[in-house]
């Protein structure tokens, strides 16, 4: 099974556990952490993924750093995944927590490139218009490309709408190497 099933899969049981408790905003917050400081720590990962240390050292590094600044559950939630041979993927349990979270909120990120930054305004217009199309929560990320010349381009998830110039000279340049070929 991929790594990516696995980790869902304790993400799931996490997050049941979590509203089943009453702690799910709780646990949210523990894991954000603990992604924060694997990000800022890939010795932390590597030894996490080492198959050659002993799951004792690597629940002792864990009770370490988080013993008594996380909830007693995502503590015990630790253990076991050490204790199963999964310290390796905490990292990406801890990511797929976020993401199955998000969807029990019905919490959607989009990010808009633009060829320059949007002002506060429009940010708000074209969350509000996604948000209402999506019938979710949007969490909205401005970034700049230049490169677009103008206009933007919308992603949300694995979808993207692009308004941008750049996209539609490709587009128009394409339609003219289709019909020169035919």
């Amino acid at each position: 099974m991929s790594e990516f099933k696995v980790a869902a899969r304790y993400a799931k049981s996490l997050i049941d556990l979590a509203k089943e408790q009453g702690k799910l905003e709780a646990v949210k917050q523990d894991m954000e952490q603990f992604i924060a400081v694997l990000k800022a720590n890939y010795e932390l990962q590597a030894v996490l993924k080492n198959p050659i240390m002993k799951q004792d050292k690597k629940v002792s590094i864990l009770d370490a750093l988080f013993k008594g600044k996380v909830d007693p559950a995502v503590a015990a939630f630790f253990h076991i995944m050490v204790r199963k041979g999964r310290a390796g993927i905490l990292y990406a349990t801890a990511q797929e927590f976020i993401r199955a979270y998000d969807e029990v909120k019905g919490i959607v990120h989009v990010t808009v490139l633009s060829a320059v930054s949007l002002s506060q305004q429009n940010l708000e217009t074209l969350k509000n218009v996604i948000s209402s199309e999506l019938n979710a929560q949007v969490i909205l990320k401005n970034e700049v490309d230049p490169a677009l010349i103008g206009g933007f381009v919308v992603k949300v998830g694995d979808r993207q709408i692009d308004t941008s110039i750049a996209g539609r000279l490709n587009k128009l340049e394409r339609h003219f190497e289709f019909h020169s070929i035919n």
